[in-house]
């Protein structure tokens, strides 16, 4: 793929960013076009409220939380030096899906009426679990010598099999109401998305994003190596723990307040890396804009593919990342074999 000037990329997100956010709060199972929205006929005035109060916290979480995955991507991929890593890799994800599964499951006779600042049991029982999983991946791969990448890798392996393991079986001894709820968490799902979720999103989630620049020395000096970077002055275990500790916090919150959405932090990340090169410096803030640009447009067509209907946005993401992704590889595969 053709290297294009990071400044030239950030000038079109920017662009993209404003016309995704328009998308999202004109599509869906009825188009609201912004100019009819002047009128005060009774129709114009319950659009409004459908704008305000439905599509516009949902899109503004969208972008939130696309923002969040692409960076969880882009951090995971720069430590594992391996541009095909996602957060899944250290059990974040399939962590998320347990706990969100036990929560559903044994937890059925109190979820109506238990929130705390608009966030839903489920989704708290969502993180714990994804806390819990990376925490245990972090130990097992944790020596007294350092943090081992390879065992980490494994550890995340072993870890995602277990969880997957409780998550069928939470799916087996499920009823019909609660098979439902798991399968629509587990494809991802932004409708219910309230100002009062959101608001606790934007305070946790753009407090944690504001961190990850910092690490954009570190991870271009771990690109050389894990002796290299000791040399150059940086304290390799120490950037690992941290790297992990807000990856997990930032895509914990993002999985357990949507559940879980494919593609975003692999797809996005990659591609970002293609077009700039892997400078973490311009990579991890255009990789956010993607990101975000990214989840708002694949909800928004969710909602309206199958209007009126409402297809999961983690298979829309999939549906769109898979192939995309794959001609990238082929792309890659045919260059390579042209040199």
């Amino acid at each position: 793929m053709t290297r294009i000037a990071p400044r030239t990329l950030f000038i079109f997100l920017m662009a993209s960013l404003p016309l995704a956010v328009l998308c999202g709060l004109i599509l869906g199972p009825e188009i609201i076009l912004p100019f009819d929205l002047l009128s005060t006929d009774n129709t114009i005035v319950s659009d409004r409220i459908i704008i305000e109060q439905l599509r516009l916290p949902r899109t503004l979480m969208a972008g939130l939380i696309g923002a969040s995955l692409a960076v969880g991507g882009v951090m995971m991929q720069g430590l594992f030096r391996n541009p095909l890593a996602d957060p899944s890799l250290i059990g974040v994800s399939s962590g998320a899906s347990a706990g969100a599964s036990f929560v559903i499951v044994l937890g059925a006779g109190w979820l109506g009426s238990s929130d705390l600042l608009g966030v839903s049991v489920i989704a708290i029982g969502a993180f714990l679990g994804a806390a819990l999983a990376t925490y245990i991946v972090y130990r097992l791969a944790a020596r007294a010598t350092g943090t081992s990448v390879a065992t980490m890798l494994l550890a995340g392996i072993a870890i995602s099999a277990l969880a997957g393991a409780l998550n069928s079986f939470f799916t087996f001894i499920a009823d019909n109401h609660m098979l439902r709820q798991i399968s629509l968490w587990q494809m991802g799902n932004l409708s219910g998305v309230t100002w009062e979720r959101l608001g606790f999103a934007v305070v946790v989630l753009c407090g944690l994003l504001s961190i990850f620049p910092r690490f954009s020395q570190p991870l271009n000096a771990l690109l050389l190596g894990e002796s290299e970077a000791r040399h150059l002055g940086i304290n390799v275990d120490r950037v690992k723990i941290q790297v992990i500790a807000l990856v997990a916090m930032v895509v914990g919150t993002a999985v357990a307040l949507t559940g879980t959405i494919a593609f975003v932090g692999l797809v996005t990340p990659h591609i970002v890396r293609l077009l700039i090169g892997p400078d973490h410096r311009t990579l991890i803030p255009a990789s956010m804009l993607a990101g975000a640009v990214l989840l708002i447009l694949a909800d928004a067509f969710s909602r309206y593919l199958l209007a009126p209907s409402e297809l999961p946005v983690g298979v829309v993401t999939a549906l769109l990342g898979a192939p995309f992704f794959l001609s990238l590889l082929y792309q890659q595969r045919t260059a390579g074999g042209r040199r």
